[in-house]
């Protein structure tokens, strides 16, 4: 349910809307608009008279909204969702490109590659210091120790870092040290993980599960957005079909879906959707020809000695020749790649 105020409501109204939703046991969301402020009530609507409630001051009326992710939809913000990380707005004409490494491995390949990909165009470093893995004799990862790595890695770039964190009780140490948390596809529907994260003020970017629909996606965001974490960046990374000439099947038609029915921002992940180095850049021009927000990409120095993902990963020329393309794209839709610094 929607509380729409009206246009010359006072503060005072909005949390007088507000105090009555939550004594009756629902939650109140609070959009600022441009003309107006919105209010989304998640929660059993059942417990509180829709009449009564357009008939407090400064209410101009009540709606419902049809979808089943309330506060992830276009009916309840039509307007994007934008939000800064370090210097770049996320979600508006600007595109946002996150690159590095599939796993954190080391010092010198971490400050290496985070050095090569802010030189090649991009705006944010990746690298899993905790690794989800197919199997339990994989490399997992170097835990806090990679952590500290992608900090210094920060620290000597200026560029803000994403990782993922794969358990509830992993989300305060990783939010310590990293500026975006990254739900993995293994963990889209890890709802104790998604509390979790809703509860933190760092961004969340959530990947689409192998075998998730769009509405899963959707669904799994409101869980964030439900504890009040609002930064959220969608991800499409591919999804498990029957063919079998590349890693997933990148659903490029989840884009415009996407951008259709929520206000999130949009990423999509050219590496993984395809699993091989020589389709990502077409994926990539794709992605952004369809209205994406954003990309994350894997590079490394030497792809051949990754512990993880090499066939899918960069070298570094190779990305700065998909950021020349991806960034001509751009213009062509109207939008922007930044070149400027990015600054903590």
């Amino acid at each position: 349910m929607m509380i729409i105020m009206k246009t010359e409501a006072s503060e005072v109204e909005v949390a007088g809307a507000i105090t009555m939703v939550e004594e009756h046991g629902l939650r109140a969301h609070i959009v600022h608009g441009a003309e107006r402020n919105v209010i989304g009530v998640v929660g059993d609507i059942r417990r509180i008279d829709r009449e009564v409630v357009a008939l407090l001051p400064g209410v101009d009326h009540v709606m419902s909204i049809s979808r089943p992710y309330k506060l992830a939809s276009r009916e309840f913000q039509k307007e994007n969702t934008v939000f800064n990380i370090n210097g770049v707005k996320v979600g508006s004409d600007e595109i946002l490109i996150i690159a590095g490494p599939c796993s954190v491995e080391s010092r010198t390949q971490m400050l290496e590659i985070a050095q090569a990909v802010r030189e090649a165009g991009a705006h944010a470093l990746r690298g899993g210091a905790f690794k989800p893995r197919s199997s339990p004799y994989a490399f997992q990862g170097m835990g806090e120790a990679g952590l500290e790595l992608l900090a210094e890695a920060r620290e000597l770039t200026g560029m803000p870092i994403v990782t993922e964190v794969m358990a509830p009780d992993q989300v305060d140490l990783v939010a310590k040290f990293a500026d975006v948390l990254q739900i993995g596809a293994r963990n889209m529907q890890n709802f104790n993980l998604l509390h979790a994260v809703g509860k933190t003020e760092r961004a969340v970017l959530l990947k689409r599960g192998m075998a998730a629909t769009v509405e899963d996606l959707l669904m799994a965001a409101e869980y964030v957005i439900s504890n009040g974490n609002r930064r959220i960046m969608l991800c499409e990374r591919g999804i498990r079909t029957f063919e079998t000439s590349t890693r997933n099947t990148t659903d490029i038609n989840a884009v415009p879906v996407l951008k259709a029915q929520t206000h999130l921002p949009v990423f999509l992940d050219p590496s993984h959707s395809t699993g091989k180095t020589e389709y990502v850049t077409a994926i990539a021009r794709a992605a952004i020809a369809a209205g994406a927000d954003g990309l994350i990409v894997e590079v490394h120095p030497h792809p051949e000695q990754a512990v993880s993902d090499g066939a899918q990963s960069y070298k570094p020329e190779q990305f700065a020749d998909m950021v020349k393309q991806v960034r001509a794209i751009a213009e062509v839709m109207g939008r922007k790649v930044p070149q400027h610094e990015v600054t903590l």
